[in-house]
């Protein structure tokens, strides 16, 4: 007679659509999401909260969670001593940005994750955060429970001056907010801007700055943009180029790239790009994605473009739902280690390979060196295959073939391990992102299979977070919910005018124009100018932050204000060109003062002042799909061309005007001003 299995008490988490809440639901602590009926619980009882934020693939927050949450004695006292509510800050991107910003003003100290916040009952206001704290003293670190017992003390004993404090820090809070700006738009800054990359670039690795080294997509997009700009001008200027490329060459060549599988991690702790935080962000991994393609445009390199296939294909492969979405992460950590899964013993390589395999892949990835991760070896290319078949007297085409089969098979073997957790919801901004990444890749690599990829993820979101004229943030098993952010709107709507320049869709017009009546009504300052984090709609926070600069993704009033640049003037629309300049001038002395951290809104200012080139293709035969090609080859990022079939029908207003006609046309425009229509790609 079998043993009957032990009852598993889970908490309220257990309910959530978040894995990373879900990872929780079996702790002893009384966990609650944040929600109305647990703030009134800390307000009835007079608790103050203590605010845990993190996500599924964090490794010092699955730390925390094994030394102190899944403690029963630690439990108690957080039970007793306060009303305990812990966040999925992906999905609930308006809190973590609130009370990150909030870390920051009261221990002067860069935020990060686990973050841990400790609130006033009645107001949520902030009194204490930090963001690990250890089980036990060390490192100038009071233990997780000697924290909480002071904090609660402080509360009881000196709740006069927390309230003298929080006070003043909701004054620097307000004083963090922009104003609108007193300096116009200048082309100065786009100059001011590169100057700062050059004087923060690292010459022999590549990136920007020492460690921890982060991928800064937005910048590189900067300097590739630039490169073009100074190349249409005339101006030979091989810096933008150069960094752009080295920087890019770099994280592929190295361990920030995954050698076997394809697609990016976070971040790497080195200069030289070698060991990454391994966990693997979608956020990420659409804009490298696009970042490639531009890279191949620019250089014609197969390096670039063989990077951008092998993310695609790990995405669809590894990211991509039976659904059509895209998931979000994949973990750091398998068995219980950060790596696990990546790393490699130098034998069991070599046991996997012929000695020739062996002999290149060693040369080229580092076999042949000391282990550089915990006495193993992560694969980090030290060499090209360019010199090991200088050095070994082959081909390259015989080492290229050699590293093929070698990865293939140690691929296949690296299959049967354990794989890293996958956190499996949608997000619609980071699957706006991807949706954008997969249809420049689409484009660029000639890759209807990245077209295909790109428009089932575009329709679930059509089909399952868009409702009621309204989109939502998060989706999984079944439940859509969470009024969507800035974010949201702004990256769908410039992923569908990336979609636009890669097959047209009337339906996809009409979504982006009402993704931009949205962002028109439920986000904008019409009084101060820009973009707020949260909707109208949204429930009240402590703050509504306006954020201007790009941090890990892109950001929101940048990419809102280049999509509603693009999209006024593609149809004709003032208000949208009005939303975007307002943008500018609110951001004027942020960019002013640091030009390098605000690249999104850069792009916006470049087309501001120079308004970038529209090709609409209308055509019904094979010149349609001919055209567009030959229209869009190379690096042109200030030119969109929209390739529209005869049959379209329901177009808007100025865009039916200016297509009229039943002959094959090419019409160009700038701005507000458009050519006469030309009957061949040579014309133009």
């Amino acid at each position: 007679m079998s043993t009957p299995s032990p009852i598993t008490r889970t908490n309220r988490l257990a309910a959530t659509t978040s894995p990373y809440l879900q990872q929780h639901a079996h702790n002893p602590v009384d966990w609650w999401p944040w929600c109305e009926e647990a703030l009134a619980l800390a307000s009835a009882l007079d608790r103050p909260i203590l605010l845990s934020i993190g996500y599924s693939a964090c490794h010092w927050c699955h730390v925390m969670a094994h030394e102190s949450f899944e403690d029963p004695a630690t439990a108690e006292l957080m039970n007793r001593l306060f009303i305990n509510i812990k966040v999925d800050r992906e999905e609930r991107p308006d809190l973590d940005r609130v009370y990150q910003t909030a870390h920051q003003l009261l221990s002067q100290h860069a935020g990060g994750w686990p973050l841990t916040v400790f609130l006033m009952p009645d107001d949520h206001k902030p009194f204490f955060a930090g963001t690990y704290f250890p089980r036990e003293s060390r490192h100038g670190l009071p233990s997780f429970a000697q924290l909480l017992v002071s904090v609660e003390r402080a509360y009881r004993e000196q709740g006069d001056a927390i309230r003298a404090q929080n006070q003043g820090f909701m004054e620097a809070l307000a004083e963090l907010e922009p104003k609108a700006g007193q300096h116009p738009p200048e082309a100065a800054w786009l100059d001011a801007a590169f100057q700062a990359l050059v004087s923060d670039f690292d010459a022999e690795h590549g990136g920007f700055g020492g460690a921890p080294k982060f991928p800064h997509t937005t910048d590189l997009e900067f300097l590739l943009r630039r490169h073009a700009a100074l190349a249409s001008a005339g101006t030979a200027d091989p810096r933008p180029l150069g960094m752009a490329s080295r920087t890019l060459e770099r994280m592929i060549r190295g361990g920030l790239t995954d050698q076997l599988g394809g697609g990016f991690c976070r971040y790497s702790v080195d200069d030289q790009w070698m060991i990454p935080h391994f966990e693997k962000m979608l956020y990420d991994n659409g804009p490298l994605l696009a970042l490639c393609c531009d890279a191949h445009a620019a250089t014609g390199e197969a390096l670039f473009r063989d990077a951008a296939e092998a993310t695609a294909d790990w995405v669809i492969r590894e990211m991509q739902s039976p659904e059509g979405g895209y998931y979000s992460t994949l973990d750091a950590d398998s068995e219980g280690h950060e790596g696990t899964f990546y790393v490699w013993d130098r034998e069991e390589i070599r046991s996997l390979l012929s000695a020739a395999e062996y002999a290149v892949l060693a040369a080229v990835l580092g076999l042949d060196r000391p282990p550089n991760f915990e006495g193993r070896w992560h694969l980090h290319g030290y060499r090209t295959p360019e010199q090991i078949a200088e050095d070994q007297g082959l081909d390259l085409a015989q080492v290229q073939s050699l590293l093929e089969t070698a990865r293939a098979a140690l691929f296949t073997h690296r299959e049967h391990r354990i794989h890293p957790g996958r956190d499996e919801k949608i997000l619609t901004a980071w699957n706006a992102l991807m949706i954008k990444g997969m249809a420049r890749a689409a484009r660029v690599l000639d890759r209807p299979d990245y077209l295909e990829s790109a428009e089932q993820a575009s329709r679930f979101i059509r089909s399952t977070l868009w409702r009621d004229g309204r989109l939502l943030a998060t989706y999984k098993d079944g439940v859509a919910h969470l009024n969507a952010y800035l974010d949201d709107y702004a990256n769908l709507l410039d992923a569908l005018l990336e979609l636009l320049q890669t097959r047209w869709s009337g339906s996809d017009l009409a979504f982006a124009i009402a993704l931009a009546e949205v962002l028109l009504d439920e986000f904008h300052d019409s009084e101060q100018g820009g973009f707020w984090f949260t909707g109208r709609s949204h429930e009240p926070l402590i703050h509504r932050a306006k954020p201007l600069g790009d941090d890990s993704m892109p950001s929101g009033n940048g990419v809102a204000a280049h999509a509603l640049q693009r999209l006024g003037h593609l149809i004709g629309e003032p208000r949208y060109l009005d939303a975007a300049a307002g943008t500018l001038k609110l951001a004027a002395d942020a960019i002013r003062r640091m030009p390098h951290a605000h690249a999104s809104l850069l792009f916006a200012l470049d087309e501001y002042l120079d308004p970038p080139e529209t090709l609409v293709i209308r055509a019904a035969d094979d010149r349609l799909e001919t055209w567009a090609r030959q229209t869009q080859q190379g690096y042109r990022p200030r030119r969109l061309v929209l390739a529209i079939p005869a049959s379209a029908e329901s177009l808007p207003g100025s865009l039916a005007a200016m297509v009229a006609g039943e002959r094959p046309r090419i019409y160009r425009c700038r701005g507000t001003h458009c050519e006469p229509p030309v009957e061949s790609p040579g014309d133009l």
